[in-house]
Protein backbone atom coordinates (compact mmCIF):
# COMPACT_ATOMS: atom_id res chain seq x y z
CA UNK A 1 0.00 0.00 0.00
CA UNK A 2 1.64 3.53 -1.29
CA UNK A 3 1.87 5.52 1.94
CA UNK A 4 3.19 9.37 1.78
CA UNK A 5 4.95 10.19 5.97
CA UNK A 6 5.36 13.78 6.95
CA UNK A 7 7.09 14.03 10.15
CA UNK A 8 7.72 17.20 11.87
CA UNK A 9 8.11 19.62 8.63
CA UNK A 10 9.56 22.62 8.66
CA UNK A 11 9.99 24.74 5.73
CA UNK A 12 11.30 28.70 5.17
CA UNK A 13 10.95 31.21 2.64
CA UNK A 14 13.96 33.79 1.89
CA UNK A 15 11.68 37.18 2.65
CA UNK A 16 13.29 40.68 3.32
CA UNK A 17 15.43 40.47 6.70
CA UNK A 18 16.40 36.41 6.33
CA UNK A 19 14.33 33.24 6.03
CA UNK A 20 11.25 33.37 7.29
CA UNK A 21 9.85 30.08 8.56
CA UNK A 22 6.18 29.46 7.09
CA UNK A 23 5.51 25.67 8.04
CA UNK A 24 6.24 24.59 11.78
CA UNK A 25 6.22 21.23 11.94
CA UNK A 26 3.85 19.38 10.30
CA UNK A 27 2.82 16.16 10.28
CA UNK A 28 0.53 14.17 8.17
CA UNK A 29 0.06 10.69 6.60
CA UNK A 30 -1.70 9.69 3.56
CA UNK A 31 -2.32 6.09 2.74
CA UNK A 32 -3.33 4.73 -0.59
CA UNK A 33 -7.20 5.30 -1.56
CA UNK A 34 -7.65 7.95 1.64
CA UNK A 35 -8.63 11.33 0.65
CA UNK A 36 -7.38 14.39 3.12
CA UNK A 37 -8.65 17.53 2.75
CA UNK A 38 -6.25 20.88 4.58
CA UNK A 39 -8.53 23.75 4.81
CA UNK A 40 -6.99 26.86 6.38
CA UNK A 41 -7.49 30.32 5.93
CA UNK A 42 -5.05 32.45 3.52
CA UNK A 43 -1.14 32.66 4.42
CA UNK A 44 -1.93 29.87 6.36
CA UNK A 45 0.82 27.54 4.74
CA UNK A 46 -1.62 25.05 2.60
CA UNK A 47 0.27 25.65 -0.41
CA UNK A 48 3.64 26.02 0.96
CA UNK A 49 2.83 22.37 2.26
CA UNK A 50 2.02 21.76 -1.85
CA UNK A 51 4.98 22.97 -3.04
CA UNK A 52 7.11 21.66 -0.43
CA UNK A 53 6.44 18.27 -1.24
CA UNK A 54 6.54 18.71 -5.36
CA UNK A 55 10.22 20.01 -4.75
CA UNK A 56 9.88 23.91 -5.80
CA UNK A 57 12.97 26.01 -5.29
CA UNK A 58 11.48 28.57 -3.45
CA UNK A 59 10.13 26.61 -0.35
CA UNK A 60 13.53 25.53 1.84
CA UNK A 61 13.22 22.59 3.91
CA UNK A 62 15.09 22.86 7.45
CA UNK A 63 13.35 20.46 9.44
CA UNK A 64 11.99 17.17 9.67
CA UNK A 65 11.37 14.42 7.09
CA UNK A 66 8.96 12.96 4.30
CA UNK A 67 8.39 9.53 3.17
CA UNK A 68 6.64 8.04 -0.23
CA UNK A 69 6.72 4.32 0.13
CA UNK A 70 10.14 4.80 2.66
CA UNK A 71 11.60 6.82 0.28
CA UNK A 72 13.25 10.16 1.36
CA UNK A 73 11.08 12.31 -0.93
CA UNK A 74 13.42 15.09 0.15
CA UNK A 75 16.47 13.74 -1.33
CA UNK A 76 14.91 13.14 -5.12
CA UNK A 77 14.89 16.51 -7.73
CA UNK A 78 11.48 17.88 -8.54
CA UNK A 79 11.31 14.91 -12.08
CA UNK A 80 12.26 11.90 -9.43
CA UNK A 81 9.17 12.68 -7.14
CA UNK A 82 7.18 12.66 -10.15
CA UNK A 83 8.32 9.57 -11.39
CA UNK A 84 8.45 8.19 -7.91
CA UNK A 85 4.11 8.48 -8.13
CA UNK A 86 3.95 12.54 -6.26
CA UNK A 87 1.25 14.38 -8.73
CA UNK A 88 0.68 17.90 -8.00
CA UNK A 89 -1.99 19.67 -9.43
CA UNK A 90 -1.33 23.55 -8.98
CA UNK A 91 -4.06 26.53 -8.30
CA UNK A 92 -2.10 28.36 -11.45
CA UNK A 93 -0.90 25.76 -14.53
CA UNK A 94 1.89 27.63 -15.96
CA UNK A 95 1.90 28.20 -20.00
CA UNK A 96 3.99 26.18 -22.06
CA UNK A 97 4.29 28.05 -25.99
CA UNK A 98 5.82 25.27 -28.19
CA UNK A 99 4.85 22.10 -26.50
CA UNK A 100 1.45 20.62 -27.70
CA UNK A 101 -0.69 19.19 -25.04
CA UNK A 102 -0.52 15.78 -26.94
CA UNK A 103 3.29 15.86 -26.76
CA UNK A 104 3.18 16.94 -23.00
CA UNK A 105 0.95 14.04 -22.05
CA UNK A 106 2.73 11.26 -24.07
CA UNK A 107 6.62 12.23 -22.64
CA UNK A 108 5.11 12.73 -19.16
CA UNK A 109 3.62 8.67 -19.69
CA UNK A 110 6.52 7.84 -20.81
CA UNK A 111 9.01 8.82 -17.95
CA UNK A 112 6.73 7.99 -15.20
CA UNK A 113 5.68 4.33 -17.10
CA UNK A 114 9.05 3.57 -18.21
CA UNK A 115 7.96 3.38 -21.83
CA UNK A 116 6.42 5.23 -24.27
CA UNK A 117 2.56 4.39 -24.72
CA UNK A 118 1.61 1.91 -27.60
CA UNK A 119 0.17 4.99 -29.59
CA UNK A 120 -2.60 3.19 -30.99
CA UNK A 121 -3.76 2.93 -27.77
CA UNK A 122 -2.89 6.10 -26.04
CA UNK A 123 -5.01 7.88 -28.56
CA UNK A 124 -7.71 5.81 -27.56
CA UNK A 125 -6.81 6.48 -23.77
CA UNK A 126 -6.25 9.78 -24.35
CA UNK A 127 -9.93 10.50 -26.61
CA UNK A 128 -11.73 8.96 -23.42
CA UNK A 129 -10.50 10.83 -20.73
CA UNK A 130 -10.80 14.13 -22.49
CA UNK A 131 -14.32 12.97 -23.18
CA UNK A 132 -14.99 12.57 -19.68
CA UNK A 133 -14.11 15.65 -19.07
CA UNK A 134 -16.15 17.57 -21.49
CA UNK A 135 -13.10 18.90 -23.53
CA UNK A 136 -12.90 19.54 -26.63
CA UNK A 137 -10.39 17.11 -28.66
CA UNK A 138 -9.18 20.07 -30.35
CA UNK A 139 -7.36 20.73 -27.02
CA UNK A 140 -4.55 18.34 -27.64
CA UNK A 141 -3.20 20.31 -30.38
CA UNK A 142 -2.65 23.11 -28.72
CA UNK A 143 -0.12 24.33 -27.11
CA UNK A 144 -0.30 23.30 -22.87
CA UNK A 145 -2.22 25.68 -21.07
CA UNK A 146 -1.71 28.58 -23.69
CA UNK A 147 -5.11 30.64 -23.98
CA UNK A 148 -7.27 28.36 -22.18
CA UNK A 149 -9.39 29.95 -19.48
CA UNK A 150 -9.30 28.95 -15.80
CA UNK A 151 -11.85 26.33 -16.13
CA UNK A 152 -10.01 24.71 -18.80
CA UNK A 153 -6.63 24.81 -16.97
CA UNK A 154 -8.12 23.06 -14.53
CA UNK A 155 -9.95 20.09 -16.66
CA UNK A 156 -6.14 19.73 -18.48
CA UNK A 157 -4.74 19.31 -15.11
CA UNK A 158 -7.42 16.21 -14.26
CA UNK A 159 -6.26 15.28 -17.49
CA UNK A 160 -3.10 14.76 -16.62
CA UNK A 161 -4.34 12.74 -13.10
CA UNK A 162 -6.45 10.26 -14.98
CA UNK A 163 -3.89 9.77 -17.35
CA UNK A 164 -0.47 9.50 -14.94
CA UNK A 165 -2.13 7.19 -12.53
CA UNK A 166 0.23 8.55 -9.48
CA UNK A 167 0.50 7.17 -6.15
CA UNK A 168 -0.32 10.47 -4.45
CA UNK A 169 -2.06 13.19 -5.93
CA UNK A 170 -1.66 17.03 -4.59
CA UNK A 171 -4.39 18.88 -5.21
CA UNK A 172 -3.71 22.91 -4.69
CA UNK A 173 -7.19 24.93 -4.89
CA UNK A 174 -8.37 22.83 -8.12
CA UNK A 175 -11.51 24.30 -6.97
CA UNK A 176 -10.20 28.35 -7.31
CA UNK A 177 -11.94 30.49 -10.77
CA UNK A 178 -14.17 27.41 -11.54
CA UNK A 179 -17.66 28.30 -12.35
CA UNK A 180 -20.42 25.74 -10.83
CA UNK A 181 -20.20 23.29 -14.21
CA UNK A 182 -16.71 23.19 -14.15
CA UNK A 183 -16.19 22.33 -10.69
CA UNK A 184 -18.60 19.41 -11.50
CA UNK A 185 -16.82 17.94 -14.49
CA UNK A 186 -13.78 18.48 -12.42
CA UNK A 187 -14.65 16.93 -9.29
CA UNK A 188 -16.25 14.05 -11.24
CA UNK A 189 -12.99 13.22 -12.29
CA UNK A 190 -11.07 13.57 -9.32
CA UNK A 191 -13.98 11.24 -8.32
CA UNK A 192 -12.88 8.87 -10.79
CA UNK A 193 -9.47 8.50 -9.93
CA UNK A 194 -10.40 8.26 -6.08
CA UNK A 195 -12.88 5.18 -7.01
CA UNK A 196 -9.97 3.51 -8.29
CA UNK A 197 -8.59 3.07 -4.66
CA UNK A 198 -4.97 3.15 -5.65
CA UNK A 199 -4.19 6.66 -4.86
CA UNK A 200 -3.91 9.19 -2.35
CA UNK A 201 -5.01 12.02 -2.06
CA UNK A 202 -4.59 15.31 -0.13
CA UNK A 203 -7.03 18.31 -1.36
CA UNK A 204 -6.19 21.74 -0.21
CA UNK A 205 -8.85 24.13 -0.14
CA UNK A 206 -10.21 27.10 1.42
CA UNK A 207 -13.31 26.59 0.46
CA UNK A 208 -16.51 23.44 1.47
CA UNK A 209 -17.94 23.93 -1.70
CA UNK A 210 -16.23 21.22 -3.48
CA UNK A 211 -16.20 18.94 -0.29
CA UNK A 212 -20.09 18.88 -1.57
CA UNK A 213 -18.89 16.68 -5.11
CA UNK A 214 -15.79 15.21 -2.73
CA UNK A 215 -16.40 13.73 0.18
CA UNK A 216 -13.13 13.10 2.01
CA UNK A 217 -11.92 10.92 4.67
CA UNK A 218 -10.09 13.32 6.61
CA UNK A 219 -10.53 16.58 6.99
CA UNK A 220 -7.44 18.86 9.05
CA UNK A 221 -7.41 22.99 9.62
CA UNK A 222 -4.10 24.41 8.88
CA UNK A 223 -3.75 27.56 10.88
CA UNK A 224 -0.31 29.28 11.33
CA UNK A 225 2.04 26.86 9.39
CA UNK A 226 0.67 23.75 11.03
CA UNK A 227 -2.26 21.50 11.42
CA UNK A 228 -4.17 22.42 14.76
CA UNK A 229 -7.16 20.33 14.49
CA UNK A 230 -8.02 16.70 12.62
CA UNK A 231 -11.08 14.97 12.40
CA UNK A 232 -13.93 13.36 9.73
CA UNK A 233 -15.85 15.05 6.87
CA UNK A 234 -18.39 16.63 9.85
CA UNK A 235 -15.37 18.98 10.52
CA UNK A 236 -15.58 20.29 6.99
CA UNK A 237 -19.63 21.46 8.04
CA UNK A 238 -17.95 22.95 11.39
CA UNK A 239 -15.84 25.11 9.39
CA UNK A 240 -19.16 26.04 7.39
CA UNK A 241 -21.03 27.52 10.01
CA UNK A 242 -17.85 28.67 11.94
CA UNK A 243 -15.51 30.02 9.74
CA UNK A 244 -10.87 29.85 11.26
CA UNK A 245 -11.55 32.50 13.86
CA UNK A 246 -11.55 30.26 16.53
CA UNK A 247 -8.28 28.65 15.08
CA UNK A 248 -6.44 31.69 14.03
CA UNK A 249 -6.81 34.39 17.07
CA UNK A 250 -6.55 37.64 15.24
CA UNK A 251 -6.39 36.17 12.10
CA UNK A 252 -3.53 34.42 10.14
CA UNK A 253 -0.05 35.22 11.26
CA UNK A 254 1.76 33.94 8.83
Amino acid sequence: MATLEIRDLHVSVEAEGGPREILKGVDLTVKQGETHAIMGPNGSGKSTLAYSLAGHPKYTVTGGQVLLDGEDVLEMSVDERARAGLFLAMQYPVEVPGVSVSNFLRTAATAVRGEAPKLRLWVKEVKEAMAALQMDPAFAERNVNEGFSGGEKKRHEILQLELLKPKVAILDETDSGLDVDALRVVSEGINRVRSTGEVGTLLVTHYTRILRYIKPDYVHVFASGRIVESGGAELADKLEEEGYESYVKGGASE
